[in-house]
């Protein structure tokens, strides 16, 4: 038997491309279904940038539920079903809308808002939103090395989270954007880490079909600037 299977496994009739076929099938499908399963159902992303500090460190890596709001095709953008849509809040996954980079950014206004910031402090549809200022009793053990900057717990029509402004501010332009009427079927989204963000105010309003999922929680954290150490307490940590 075994010389019979090893004639049929070599057998000279079968071009370069079949006998790597039928030696690797098996993990060519593997791929293939994992491939589509990160496209269309769930994924996990590296988070490369600071953008969303405090919520997300650069070393997180993150899971995003791509069945949060619709079914797409794998590998596009177009949609099959789409059952619910992003609420204010939510930390989305999109590609950027100026070069297709990967982007993870938090959802601050909805269709139809009228949006203004003012010298870092939000106002929505006519209202301004709460800002209360964290103790260092507060901050996490991964913000140790952060705590040249300000956190702030801000709260606006019922959704709330913690961002981080400078210190000392410089008076930049980027502080500040006159009212802005989010159109149909957009949204405006902004990185927590306030102050160091290419958010609406470098890529715009971010259209529906490009939000793919919705971001989860932390799977596991990597501190780069200290070979790597595991930040073992955002291990499976829900994002907020």
């Amino acid at each position: 038997m075994k010389k019979v299977r090893k004639s049929l496994r070599f057998d000279p009739q079968l071009t370069r491309a079949e006998r790597l076929w039928q030696d690797w099938r098996g993990f060519f499908l593997f791929i293939a279904v994992m491939l589509v399963f990160r496209s269309a159902i769930a994924d996990w992303n590296q988070v490369p940038s600071g953008s969303m500090i405090p919520s997300i460190l650069v070393g997180d890596r993150i899971v995003v539920d791509k069945l949060a709001y619709d079914l797409r095709i794998p590998f596009t953008l177009q949609r099959i079903f789409g059952w619910h849509d992003p609420e204010r809040g939510d930390v989305v996954t999109f590609p950027s809308p100026m070069d297709e980079r990967l982007l993870v950014k938090r959802i601050i206004g909805l269709p139809g808002d009228e949006v203004e910031l003012r010298r870092n402090r939000l106002i929505i549809n006519g209202i301004a939103a709460d800002y209360r200022e964290l103790q260092p009793s507060e901050f996490s053990d991964a913000m140790n090395g952060l705590k040249s900057n300000r956190f702030v717990e801000e709260s606006v029509l019922g959704s709330s989270r913690v961002i981080m402004l400078q210190r000392y501010p410089h008076g930049s332009a980027h502080m500040s954007f006159p009212k802005q009427q989010v159109p149909a079927d957009h949204y405006l989204v902004m990185g927590d880490n306030r102050d160091n963000s290419s958010d609406f105010r470098v890529i715009g309003f971010v259209s529906r079909e490009r939000i793919l999922g919705r971001a989860e929680a932390i799977a596991f954290s990597l501190d780069y600037d200290n070979y790597y150490r595991p930040r073992l307490d955002r291990f499976f940590e829900e994002l907020p």
